[in-house]
């Protein structure tokens, strides 16, 4: 069989029972998906059978399965929600749970770069802001301080203070949105 170029076209030979098709997506996708289970588990062993099992389920569900998304997209889907199940089943393993926030997402290349570039954006545009809008905007995003703590510490009305945070957020959002063409900001700010 030849190397089909795009996951449609193998998803379609899989649904016609074409088991070379199988085999290229799973060449494609397995170490990403594999990765992306022992980020979290740090179990070689688990991991491989859980890819194997997206792999299985892909194959028995072949004539009736309809991906919404991409396939790609599905498949990680598939991956983590069986990770969530294997924890769920293992929850008395702890270790399982240390560092959890840090390994719940795989970080692709490309993220890292667009978090990078987003956030310069986000330091340019916060140092572009007026002295007092800045000033109030990093007490309350860097110092974690609540409104009250940063009203009493400059000696200001917990008003002014939201205020200066409001015109700061929606500098922030439209030069963000400007400079990257999102019009919508992660949870950056």
């Amino acid at each position: 069989m030849r190397n089909m170029t795009n996951d449609e076209q193998l998803l379609r030979a899989i649904a016609m029972g074409n088991t070379e098709a199988l085999e290229q997506l799973y060449a494609r996708y397995w170490q990403h998906l594999f990765t992306a289970a022992y980020n979290v588990l740090k179990n070689k062993a688990v991991c491989e059978d859980i890819v194997q099992e997206a792999f299985l389920q892909l194959w028995q569900r072949r004539e009736t399965l309809e991906i919404q998304t991409t396939l790609q997209a599905y498949l990680f889907s598939v991956i983590r929600y069986s990770v969530f199940k294997h924890i769920k089943k293992e929850q008395s393993h702890s270790q399982v749970f240390q560092h959890l926030p840090e390994r719940l997402h795989y970080i692709t290349p490309e993220e890292i770069v667009i978090e990078k570039n987003i956030r310069s954006q986000l330091a340019v545009i916060v140092n572009s802001l007026p002295e007092k809008c800045r000033e109030i905007y990093l007490l309350s995003r860097e110092e974690q301080l609540s409104h009250n703590e940063i009203a009493s510490r400059i000696n200001i009305s917990p008003k002014t203070v939201e205020n200066h945070i409001t015109i700061a957020l929606k500098k922030i959002r439209f030069g963000i949105a400007r400079m990257t063409g999102i019009f919508f900001l992660l949870n950056l700010i």
